[in-house]
């Protein structure tokens, strides 16, 4: 009995737990600068669960998370060598969180201190992340609840942990969300904003012309949200390529380290919003895209595998109509590159265009696939035909048999 007990013992020594026992850093904020064991420390990285080596290796110092229980996440980017903003979510009234239900306030209150008491001596924790785009969806008048309760759990994880800063992330930050959260929130140290698109470049001037003193991150960063993309004649938002999105990110990279502030491209992993491949730096197999090269570029980092690029989709275009009946047809042209000079394998597909109607990212359905319209798939394009009535969405995917892709899509609508 005694010799199981004593191999129990060395099997915890050995377990991650002991990751938690580290050293934990010191982290604070002087000015515009973060300071981790008194060295200036600008956030790079992204939001993501996964392949933390690969992202290390890109360059990257930390991941941010939303509000999942973050104890594995903590212990794998502490092997990783990255730091964490542990993200605690703050219900949204958009949802039917109610911030004059005082119950239900307390009752988050206490689970933020449980989250705080058990990870606040983590090494890998860089900050807290309280509450992420509250104020979405919400006019002026229905977002004033939301202000006083960011300051409240911010003003509660201070009282338990004096090592490491407070951060609120907002959608934009538009032309007074930073002064408002300032005068409102004195708690938070560090404002996070989500962004897509040419408002990146001008964001954290915005927020300084606002009155905003502290650090900045671009906790969200994205080459266009779908809201605002061009729209097909039936609302079906026209996605940028692969190639496309990493011209975009480059710049919005670059006004970031210009403007001395943090950076975290959305999203390193995959989801379905809108489409499986808008957000997602990361195919489903795998596979990265051309904004993670840009990223270990920018960097000083490298790719994962080795030395490779991405294809790049030079053109993807409709030949014929994007609107036809049941009894015709249309062809979609590919013209494609890969700077290597691997042979790229293309994969054609067809799913009907999402009926979800989220915001902020709500979870949404994986839409079907019709793989019955594809006809005649090549590397060059495919036709399209024998579909019934309905919306829809053509992709392309393009490997190059070395881990990385590229992607695109088009809508559209038989009638």
């Amino acid at each position: 009995m005694r010799h199981v007990f004593v191999l129990l013992l060395l099997a915890l020594a050995l377990s991650p737990v002991l990751v938690r026992q580290a050293h934990a850093s010191q982290v604070a904020v002087r000015g515009t600068d973060i300071l981790v064991d008194g060295k200036p420390f600008v956030p790079l990285g992204a939001s993501g669960e996964t392949r933390f080596p690969d992202l290390k290796a890109l360059g990257a110092n930390t991941i941010r998370t939303y509000g999942q229980e973050p104890g594995e996440i903590l212990d794998a980017a502490q092997r990783a060598g990255l730091k964490v903003i542990v993200g605690f979510w703050l219900g949204h009234p958009r949802l039917g969180f109610n911030y004059a239900d005082r119950a239900a306030v307390t009752a988050q209150l206490e689970a933020l201190r449980h989250m705080v008491e058990r990870y606040r001596t983590h090494p890998a924790l860089l900050m807290w992340g309280i509450g992420n785009e509250v104020e979405v969806e919400l006019s002026p008048e229905e977002a004033q609840a939301v202000w006083p309760a960011i300051e409240e759990a911010a003003r509660l994880v201070k009282t338990l942990d004096s090592q490491h800063p407070t951060m609120a992330v907002l959608a934009e930050v538009g032309q007074d969300k930073a002064a408002i959260l300032k005068r409102n929130a004195p708690d938070i140290d560090v404002l996070g904003i989500n962004g897509y698109g040419d408002g990146l470049l001008t964001a954290a001037g915005r927020a300084r012309a606002q009155g905003w003193t502290g650090p900045i991150i671009l906790t969200e960063l994205g080459a266009q949200g779908h809201w605002d993309a061009p729209k097909a004649p039936w609302g079906a938002p026209m996605e940028p390529t692969s190639s496309d999105k990493a011209a975009r990110v480059r710049r919005y990279l670059m006004g970031a380290k210009q403007a001395g502030v943090g950076a975290m491209p959305f999203l390193w992993g995959q989801k379905q919003e809108v489409t499986p491949s808008w957000y997602s730096l990361l195919l489903p197999t795998g596979e990265w895209t051309e904004t993670v090269e840009v990223m270990a570029d920018l960097w000083g980092g490298k790719v994962p595998g080795g030395p490779n690029r991405a294809p790049r989709i030079l053109a993807l275009s409709l030949v014929g109509p994007a609107r036809f009946s049941t009894d015709g047809q249309t062809l979609v042209r590919l013209s494609a590159t890969d700077p290597d000079g691997d042979p790229l394998k293309a994969e054609w597909q067809i799913m009907a265009e999402t009926t979800a109607r989220s915001v902020g990212g709500d979870p949404e359905p994986v839409p079907p696939n019709f793989p019955e319209g594809l006809h005649d798939p090549a590397p060059t394009g495919v036709r399209i035909f024998g579909l019934p009535p309905g919306r829809y969405r053509v992709f392309v995917t393009l490997r190059d048999g070395r881990g990385a892709a590229a992607t695109g899509n088009i809508p559209f609508e038989i009638q």
